[in-house]
């Protein structure tokens, strides 16, 4: 049976699966890579990328909604960052009781470090790819997104 003779709800299915495929291989190479390569774990990976992003200080309830995580599970993962000096609490200058995290000046340049690292990976993995068939990835992906170009 060819594609178009099956049913597009199940096209669209087998796509999804795909995709979920890919993404949790890609997401264990990298998880795995970052643990055998960097000593570190995605979710520390994850904090720091979020934290170096940010550029100054942020709340822990602003983290927790960027990482799509609640604040338990972005809490233990500051604390550990904090107890290896990668991290730090700082009290918010509107309100000394509000806490804010921010990277140490080991942290940024741990997580330079790594960030090089995770991009030369990454780059690995979608090595068979060139400039048009990254265009035509990001074009699907935003269709559905519901964005435009």
């Amino acid at each position: 049976m060819n594609d178009h003779a099956t049913p597009l709800t199940r096209r669209r299915l087998r796509t999804w699966l795909r995709i979920l495929r890919l993404t949790r291989r890609a997401e264990n190479h990298l998880r795995e890579f970052l643990r055998r390569e960097c000593d570190t774990t995605l979710p520390r990976f994850d904090v720091m990328a979020a934290l170096h992003r940010a550029g100054k200080p942020m709340k822990m309830s602003e983290l927790s909604e960027r990482l799509l995580v609640s604040n338990g599970n972005a809490t233990a993962v500051v604390d550990r960052l904090e107890r290896d000096g990668l991290a730090l609490r700082v009290a918010s200058e509107s309100d000394r009781r509000v806490k804010h995290v921010a990277l140490s000046d080991a942290g940024r340049t741990r997580f330079e470090a790594l960030a090089r690292a995770h991009e030369a990976e990454v780059d690995k993995l979608f090595a068979n790819l060139g400039h048009e068939e990254l265009d035509m990835m990001r074009t699907l992906i935003r269709r559905m997104e519901g964005q435009s170009q």
